[in-house]
């Protein structure tokens, strides 16, 4: 019984999370406001998601929308990811809440890895000479593309922070472009 009305609780609080977040936008909806849509205590909802960040991982959808790679020269794959996801998280506060949740969190850091890996590897997959290795292929790019999300925004280490738009493509797409397409062979082994 305890069972049921625990899921029936984390069920009522997405449900009204996920009408608060779309009505009033993540920095706006409050948990109290949350917790008075879902007609329960605000502590319960700390209780199972432990605060806003968490709860929001759980209650929002995030799509990648990632571009159509079919259009795009092969040898330009890296540059065009690199700037769809700077442009992805300047204009997306949704993905920074999610980011910020999944340093500190379980719930938030599975929901990326799921996203990444769900998204991201598909597309890997298409554009590795091998696509058995796309899962490591979309996690090494996974790698780039969150670190550099993490100093940039969050951390907002100056050097990065400061890079304008072009620099940061310039500087990351070689790199995803040799995870999405680089030869394994001609890595030097040690």
């Amino acid at each position: 019984m305890t069972t049921r009305r625990s899921d029936a609780t984390r069920a009522a609080i997405l449900a009204a999370a996920r009408e608060r977040f779309a009505a009033d936008g993540f920095e706006r909806a409050t948990i109290r406001s949350i917790a008075a849509d879902a007609r329960i205590d605000p502590s319960m909802v700390m209780r199972y998601y432990g605060n806003k960040e968490g709860l929001f991982a759980a209650a929002a959808e995030f799509d990648l929308r990632l571009p159509d790679m079919a259009e795009v020269t092969p040898g330009q794959a890296g540059s065009v990811l690199v700037g769809h996801f700077l442009q992805r998280w300047e204009g997306d506060d949704t993905l920074l809440a999610l980011l910020r949740a999944a340093v500190t969190q379980e719930g938030p850091a599975e929901r990326i890895r799921a996203i990444f890996a769900g998204q991201l590897g598909p597309l890997a997959a298409r554009l590795a000479p091998d696509p058995a290795q796309a899962p490591v292929r979309a996690g090494l790019v996974a790698t780039q593309m969150l670190g550099f999300a993490l100093c940039r925004y969050v951390l907002r280490l100056p050097p990065v922070a400061g890079l304008e738009r072009d620099e940061a493509v310039a500087w990351l797409g070689p790199t995803v472009q040799r995870y999405l397409t680089g030869d394994l062979r001609a890595l030097p082994r040690s």
